[in-house]
Parts: structure tokens; C-alpha cells; sequence
């Protein structure tokens, strides 16, 4: 695997928020001035201090966004023809004034896969009807199923390409602990730190189709009442 001496880096935040894991978080990117965006789920957010610490994050420079209300399925396996509004609208609702302009979306890819479980043609219909931005990754350490061991992971991935869109994840799984030395690696080894998006992470931007998604749109049946 080819390695490149310096490279562009973007850090993100799933799952959360989480009372005991996300003011740690936020704690160890504000010491380095590091911005980035928490993608969050609604049925979490629906909880007032769990809503208190996305507005702190808010309030402190990183993006909110929005990553389901239940991410117990992907919106490409579900039949459900209402599953747009009761994934994605509820938890804007939740999400409200801590909303960025771009109104950043994040499907649940089921472990991390880039495929056509991610979305179906009713939610992209949502997505663009709503002027929602999808943003997906390229870089996938799986540190929620390998909580001390994902850094050297996370390293080569992101020295495998010029600019990195990494998952992480604001979960009680421990492998926060290791945050810090993730960071300080990272930039030994080169990481110039952004907040905005690789533009190759960003197939709907905006409301608009700017790079093709077909590979990530199932053709699944939904089910429609008679």
C-alpha cells in the first residue's frame, strides 16, 4: 500500500450523542483547535442532556448531523415507504437550529459498507425534496468493534489517499481512550486537520445530484398499502 507523506484529514463523530464519552471527545479536539462534524441519532437526542451536548458542540464550532432516529436497519433494507420521514425528518425536527445550512445526512451503512443498502429511491427523493447534503466516508477503522487496537488501522488508512473522511464513533466502548494518541500520530505523521468534507464523500450536496449514487440506491420493494 502506497503511503503519502502528507494528507488532508477529516475527523467524525457517529452514533452519539453520549453523556459520558462526547464532553471527552470535545474536551481532546478542543485542546488541538480541531473542528469536525457529530452525527447523531434522534432517539438520543430526544433525551435533553443528551440535546445539551450536541448544543455545546454546536455552540464550540463542529457540525450537527443527522445519522437516523433509530440506525437499527439501512434505509436501503427497509419496505417501509414512510421510512424517509420517520428516520431522517424526525430526527431533523430533533436536530433544529443546531442544523448547518448544508443540513449534513449521514446514512447507516450497516458496519461501514459503501453499497446499495445505504439508501433507496424514496429517501433520495427525501434527501433532495429537503435539500439535505448525504455524506459518506472512506475510511472505516471499526474502533467500535476493536476499541485498542483501531489507531494503527486508522493511521494506514489515512496515509493510503490525499484527504481522509474518518468514522469514528462517541460510544462507551473505551476506544476513545485512545483518541488522543490517534491524534497526536496523526499529526507526526503529516494530518493537515479539516472541518469540510472530501467532495468525493459528498454524492448529494445541497439538495443536488453532483456525483452519481446509483451504487448506493437499492431497488427494493417497499411496501404500499392497497
Amino acid at each position: 500500500m502506497e503511503h503519502v507523506s502528507v494528507f488532508d484529514l477529516t475527523l467524525s463523530f457517529d452514533n452519539g450523542p453520549d453523556p459520558e464519552v462526547t464532553p471527552y471527545v470535545l474536551d481532546i479536539i478542543g485542546k488541538r483547535d480541531i473542528q469536525t462534524t457529530f452525527f447523531v441519532i434522534g432517539e438520543k437526542l430526544a433525551d435533553p442532556e443528551r440535546h445539551r451536548l450536541s448544543a455545546r458542540a454546536q455552540r464550540e464550532g463542529h457540525w450537527i448531523g443527522n445519522h437516523t432516529y433509530t440506525h437499527s436497519e439501512p434505509l436501503g433494507r427497509m419496505r417501509d415507504p414512510r421510512a424517509a420521514e420517520q428516520e431522517i425528518a424526525r430526527t431533523q425536527d430533533l436536530i433544529g437550529d443546531l442544523a448547518h445550512p448544508q443540513r449534513w445526512f449521514r446514512p447507516f451503512g450497516g458496519g461501514g459498507i459503501l453499497d446499495d443498502r445505504l439508501l433507496k429511491r424514496s429517501v433520495v427523493d427525501h434527501l433532495l425534496a429537503g435539500g439535505y447534503s448525504c455524506v459518506l466516508w472512506n475510511a472505516i477503522p471499526h474502533d467500535w468493534d476493536d476499541p485498542d487496537k483501531w489507531v494503527d488501522r486508522a493511521l494506514a488508512q489515512c496515509r493510503a489517499q490525499a484527504w481522509t473522511l474518518i468514522v469514528l464513533h462517541d460510544l462507551p466502548t473505551g476506544a476513545m481512550r485512545h483518541l488522543e494518541t490517534f491524534l497526536d500520530r496523526a499529526s507526526d505523521a503529516g494530518a493537515r486537520f479539516h472541518q469540510e468534507f472530501p467532495p468525493d464523500c459528498v454524492p448529494i450536496r445541497s439538495g443536488e445530484i453532483k456525483l452519481p449514487i446509483e451504487p448506493y440506491v437499492s431497488t427494493i420493494e417497499e411496501n404500499v398499502a392497497p
